[in-house]
């Protein structure tokens, strides 16, 4: 791997961006400054970076081998310590980079994401999910990294060093693979018996989704006044944090962040961050949060509905929401977004516009397939009424002589709950459409 956080010579880095249909030269460009955000959030300098067309794809450098030598010869003139790709790799190419580039090393965006997520994770969750990931992408390229030793065989049917030390290492990084496999696997138990715990209690939950530095723990901090890390970079989150929110109508709702998307994230890695991002499926809905601000944020979109897809969670039910319209100058921007997007809410996180109505949809999708019940609760069922207070909308509560009755707007997980007790039940209903008891 190529360790940028532990190896703090690499001061300059030249960029390179491939594309060989014309029409895709401007999705191209815009890739291209994402990958320099990313390197940014490294902390290495861009020196140049380089758009580069190519009629068709060659095995040896992607490239041509002239374009290939220009580009090298450009490293080496602003004397970069790295290479950076937009293009994935493959383990023979990232070697013939490296040849040709005379000792300068050769990467792609995949390896810069996972040098990202290693100086990021937080939680030994996140940190075994990033060790997965990097063993994954690391066996492959085994030979790029014994390639001085592969040579050393010794006669026919003879092992040499350097092939024994490969296999050695080949044998380590997949028995290193399976146990990080088994320790995720404990990981989702313990999740799967914490979400049992959960749903003894009939608190329904979302979670935030979105394209990476969209404002999503930013939103979890606003609504919960969670201490969750907020930071104006790519990938600041990767643990998940699962806080309780208050809303309008008085139910609770536990509310996580997720780690952010990005565009030609590599599939291996979301399946590697599987552990946190189920939180997205197992949820009762999503708000999918977007930036109003980004050119583009319908790229962003489309982006985060291919991960969900991949995840199984692309039915869901989900409030979609436009953060940092604080930051959109021209008006015609936010007119189309709502055009485009008439169910959305728009907010800014930072002033609090928009912060309100998103509440009171969220309440809206807590409510969602609620009934207007009426209770008759025996008065040694304390907790039990307790909890109606704290979590339902009550409606109507009366002392009885037996009995505590209660006419309340009940979730259907509530609801459950209070089937012994329930002795009329009306329709569905929301917040704002309470329906008469019949």
């Amino acid at each position: 791997m190529f360790d940028t956080h532990e190896s703090r010579k690499v001061q300059r880095a030249l960029l390179v961006g491939a594309y060989s249909d014309p029409a895709d030269r401007p999705e191209a460009q815009s890739l291209l400054e994402e990958l320099g955000e990313l390197v940014d959030t490294l902390g290495i300098p861009v020196i140049q970076s380089l758009l580069v067309h190519h009629r068709e794809t060659h095995a040896r450098f992607l490239l041509g081998s002239g374009k290939a030598e220009e580009i090298a010869g450009i490293a080496r003139e602003n004397s970069c310590d790295v290479i950076i790709f937009d293009n994935e790799l493959s383990p023979s190419q990232q070697r013939n980079w490296e040849k040709i580039a005379q000792g300068i090393a050769v990467i792609d965006r995949h390896e810069v994401i996972l040098d990202i997520f290693g100086q990021r994770a937080q939680t030994s969750e996140a940190r075994l999910q990033v060790e997965l990931a990097r063993l994954e992408y690391s066996l492959p390229r085994l030979t790029r990294a014994w390639g001085h030793l592969a040579r050393q065989g010794g006669g026919i049917g003879g092992r040499g060093e350097g092939e024994s030390q490969l296999e050695q290492d080949k044998r380590r990084i997949r028995n290193a693979i399976d146990r990080c496999k088994r320790e995720l696997e404990q990981v989702r138990s313990a999740r799967a018996t914490q979400r049992k715990d959960r749903k003894k209690t009939p608190v329904p939950n979302a979670a935030i989704v979105g394209y990476t530095n969209a404002g999503k723990s930013s939103l979890l901090r606003r609504l919960t006044g969670a201490d969750v890390l907020v930071e104006d970079k790519l990938f600041a989150t990767l643990d998940t944090t699962t806080r309780k929110v208050a809303l309008p109508n008085r139910q609770p709702l536990l509310l996580t962040d997720t780690v952010g998307f990005v565009r030609n994230l590599p599939h291996h890695l979301v399946e590697a961050f599987n552990a946190t991002l189920e939180e997205a499926v197992l949820s009762d809905f999503l708000i999918h949060l977007l930036d109003a601000s980004q050119p583009k944020v319908l790229d962003f979109h489309k982006t985060t509905l291919d991960v969900l897809r991949d995840l199984g969670a692309d039915e869901k039910r989900t409030l979609v929401a436009f953060n940092k319209i604080d930051r959109v100058e021209d008006p015609a921007t936010l007119a189309s977004l709502r055009r485009a997007f008439p169910e959305a809410e728009f907010i800014s996180v930072h002033t609090g516009q928009g912060i309100d109505s998103l509440l009171q949809r969220m309440s809206e999708f807590v409510s969602g397939g609620s009934r207007v019940c009426e209770l008759r609760i025996p008065h040694s069922e304390g907790e039990l009424v307790a909890r109606l207070h704290r979590q339902a909308q009550i409606l109507e509560s009366e002392y009885q002589e037996d009995a505590l009755r209660i006419v309340a707007v009940l979730s259907p997980r509530l609801a459950t709950e209070c089937a012994p007790f329930v002795q009329t039940q009306g329709q569905r209903t929301t917040p704002e459409t309470v329906s008469p008891i019949q």
